[in-house]
């Protein structure tokens, strides 16, 4: 076995843990999301939404390239062995993030109104205040998460989203039914949602502080002498900085491109600021389901720049590239059948999930954010690679182009009446394709080694189409079949009803519902099949991770 080998498993092992972590996580936050978004009604839920689009401007711009630059910086000087370097480093950076998340705060807590009025929803000025102690919470404990990847430990990150998770499904969900059954304004169930988010950040901080005071006590002294305070906020500044910018373009355009449809809403198609509120909350609603798939990159993202760093660090550059595929090749498994399904079961999933919405309308702008998911998907990780290869610039300036690209279209769109809000899915799918091709093209030409995107990507688009087919299918079929065989019969023999309007919807919900699991079911089974059949993933990338040569034997890849 290679030296290189546990560099690669701590990679992968490291990937897998967090992975294990972002589905409970996302399980929860679906556990959250969804019921939260039949609880609001849909102009509430934009308000939350609209508090939460300032809160991650925000938390990017204080958080945003620290934790990639700090874990970077930990890596390296956790591969050459420097434990004083790493305490310094680790230190220097908490205090740089303790006062970006006091200024931060003070944004948020001083100046809610204005934030408001400035989004073009009045509404949303308790949401605003209500997420802002999470704002300041969220630096330091970004800091110890940065600490503890650098270091391929990857589990106090997993089980501090959890906690937050938790927090923000009991908290946040019990404040708000409490406040709508008490009959109060419904933006201050909005915000007593999103106050469970601020609890969440707080507790799992206080957990994330109690690791690192564990390793601390037993963690070796070491002999090395650190780089000067200077030279190391300067490092951290130079790899930190770009990618702040970078990663604030997103946030910034979508805080932007709420404010474009709020206003575009209400000033060019004339509408009243509460049916603007109505529609941006359906959009909100969709933009919830579309962000599902891209969250699972994130231990992608995560891992993929401490490992290729290591490498580098070492001067193994064939396993820096060696890594960057495999992991490109496990974006394409990921993020193909995830957006497929999106696309082909959009409006059957918002009838199961919010059948009190708008689904038409919903499940048409969903179908088409299906496409623009797979485009994230791409964007996350190709942003990483390029990070870790040292590219930290073109990432920020393929990003500015998408964005300009998605405010312009949303702009000329949404002011369009027979258009209006499905513009803003048109624009964000214009926008997320753009990037991801540009960065796919910057990489290909970038990595020290040959890339076959035909290799990489063919297999999986192939497989992912082949099951959107068979979900489609079987799902429109059945929901056929099952009120023509009498199973969801709503009338009795002699044609007359038998249910009322809501024993109706309840019986279509249920149909509707036994139609998508057994969709989604048959296409699990048809994806996974093909994968083994086209090996579309080779014992070469099930090397890399834990177990991976057993995975390989059971699974008979060669």
């Amino acid at each position: 076995m290679s030296a290189s080998t546990p560099k690669k498993n701590s990679f992968f092992g490291g990937a897998a843990i967090l992975t294990a972590g972002i589905i409970i996580v996302k399980l929860i936050g679906a556990l959250y999301k969804i019921p939260l978004g039949n609880i609001l009604t849909d102009a509430a839920f934009a308000d939350f939404n609209t508090a939460y689009d300032i809160y991650s401007l925000l938390i990017i711009i204080s958080t945003g390239g620290l934790p990639v630059a700090l874990s970077k910086m930990v890596s390296e000087a956790n591969a050459t062995g420097r434990v004083n370097q790493v305490n310094k480093v680790f230190r220097l950076a908490v205090c740089a993030f303790c006062v970006l998340g006091t200024i931060s705060f003070l944004i948020m807590a001083v100046f809610p109104r204005q934030l408001a009025e400035a989004m073009h929803n009045s509404r949303a000025y308790w949401s605003i205040l209500a997420l802002a102690p999470a704002v300041f919470f969220i630096c330091p404990m970004s800091a110890l998460r940065g600490y503890f990847q650098g270091q391929s430990l990857m589990a106090p990150t997993a089980i501090s989203q959890i906690i937050e998770a938790m927090c923000k499904l009991v908290i946040g969900l019990a404040l708000a039914s409490l406040i709508v059954r008490a009959g109060m304004d419904e933006s201050l169930a909005a915000a007593g949602a999103i106050l469970g988010v601020s609890i969440g950040v707080f507790l799992a901080m206080v957990y994330m502080y109690w690791c690192y005071r564990t390793r601390l006590a037993h963690q070796k002294a070491g002999r090395d002498v650190p780089d000067s305070g200077r030279e190391i906020l300067g490092t951290l500044a130079k790899l930190a900085i770009p990618i702040t910018i970078g990663s604030s373009i997103i946030a910034a355009t979508n805080i932007l491109d709420s404010a474009i449809i709020m206003d575009r809403l209400q000033e060019a198609l004339g509408i009243t600021e509460d049916a603007a509120r109505t529609l941006k909350g359906v959009y909100n609603k969709t933009m919830t389901l579309y962000n599902l798939p891209a969250s699972f990159m994130v231990p992608l993202t995560s891992s993929v720049i401490p490992a290729v760093s290591a490498a580098r660090a070492v001067k193994n550059y064939r396993q820096g590239a060696q890594i960057s595929e495999t992991t490109l090749r496990t974006t394409a498994l990921l993020a193909f059948p995830a957006g497929v399904g999106l696309f082909v079961l959009g409006e059957p999933i918002i009838r199961l999930l919010y059948p009190s919405t708008d689904v038409a309308l919903a499940g048409w702008m969903l179908s088409l954010l299906g496409i623009a998911s797979i485009s994230v998907c791409f964007m996350l990780v190709s942003n990483s690679i390029m990070q870790a290869h040292k590219l930290v610039t073109l990432p920020m300036v393929i990003t500015l182009i998408g964005c300009v690209c998605k405010l312009i279209v949303g702009y000329i769109l949404i002011g369009n009446p027979d258009i209006n809000i499905k513009g803003g899915a048109i624009s964000t799918v214009v926008c997320f394709t753009l990037i991801a091709l540009l960065d796919l093209v910057i990489i290909k030409l970038a990595l020290p080694r040959s890339l076959s995107y035909v290799r990489v990507f063919a297999k999986p688009a192939a497989a992912a189409a082949a099951m959107g087919a068979s979900a489609w299918a079987i799902c429109g079929l059945l929901s056929k079949a099952l009120v023509k065989v009498g199973l969801f019969q709503m009338k009795d023999e002699n044609g007359l009803a038998i249910l009322d309007e809501a024993g109706k919807a309840i019986l279509s919900w249920k149909g509707n519902a036994l139609a998508v699991a057994v969709a989604i079911g048959v296409a699990v089974i048809v994806y996974f099949a093909l994968i083994l059949l086209t090996k579309a993933i080779s014992k070469d990338d099930l090397s890399l991770m834990p177990k991976g040569d057993k995975i390989a034997r059971l699974l008979h890849i060669q």
